[in-house]
This record gives structure tokens, sequence and C-alpha cells, in this order.
């Protein structure tokens, strides 16, 4: 059983965590890279909430109220999510002494979900497949993956260092 301490941790590694992504893929979409909308992911979320789990196109399915900071709470709470699954698979004794390879290895595993399950339902096909370029999108993918896990690693060397 984790001690509200160690679950705090994992709140703020995720968060750090997703934040470091969301600092990755701004600078992708400063160099002209195509990244998602998160109100996309809240609009997939509240027709879900509907019943309806996969979309031909979520880009042309009907608007979500409060779409926008839905997406971006649903992203956040999936960075969260995913920091928990890390110290899960390592242990508790990961938050006082992280080590990089089993964030990374968390982080580029996390690809899973974007690939086979969130793409697919929101009308992208299987890893992309039904995108302009599948092959550079999935390369995209799992460069951004790669930061989520040195993200993680790097959210918890700075909490190792400032929470004693």
């Amino acid at each position: 059983m984790a001690t509200a301490e160690e679950m705090a941790r994992v709140v703020l590694i995720g968060v750090g965590a997703t934040l470091v992504m969301d600092l990755w893929t701004a600078l992708l979409k400063a160099l002209g890279a195509a990244t998602l909308n998160y109100a996309l992911v809240g609009r997939w979320a509240g027709h879900l909430l509907q019943g309806q789990l996969a979309h031909a196109s979520i880009g042309k399915a009907a608007p979500i109220r409060g779409e926008l900071p839905l997406g971006w709470a649903i992203h956040y709470g999936v960075g969260i999510a995913f920091a928990v699954l890390l110290v899960l698979l390592c242990g508790t004794g990961w938050l006082s002494d992280p080590t990089w390879e089993a964030a990374l290895v968390v982080g580029v595993a996390t690809i899973v979900f974007p690939l086979f399950v969130m793409q697919p339902a929101m009308g992208a096909g299987i890893a992309g497949s039904r995108t302009p370029a599948p092959f550079k999108n999935g390369l995209r993918s799992l460069a951004t993956h790669a930061v989520f896990g040195s993200g993680l690693y790097l959210s918890a060397a700075v909490l190792k260092r400032i929470w004693t």
C-alpha cells in the first residue's frame, strides 16, 4: 500500500512527464509538424460517454461542449496513470532511486495506447494506417513517447533532489 507521500510523488511525476512531452510537442509544432489537438480527445471521450467508441473521423464528429478542457484533463490523467503503471511495475523504491532505463521502457511501451486504441477509435486506423504518412507519424509518436519516458525519469530525479 502506497503512502500519501508516495501517491503525491507519483501524481507529480505523471504531471511533470506530461509537461515535458507537451514542451516537446510545442517544439514540433513550432517546426511545422502536425500535432494532436486535445479538443479531439475530449470530443472522442464525450461521444464515448454517449456510447460511441469508434468514429470514421473524429474531426467530423459533432463537437462536445467543453471538449478542449476535457481533452487536456484526459491527457494529464493518462500521464498520471502511466506514472502509476511505472511505480506498480518497479515498486515504490523507484521513487527514491529512479532509473532512466525503467522510465524509458515504460514511456516507449505506452505507445501501444495511441497506436492501437486511440488512433483506430478516432478514425486514423491501426497505427495511423489511414493517415497520409503512417510511418512518419508512427516515428513521431515513438519519439514523443520516448520523451514522455525521459520526462518520467527527469520528474522523479528532480523530486528526489527537492523532496526529502
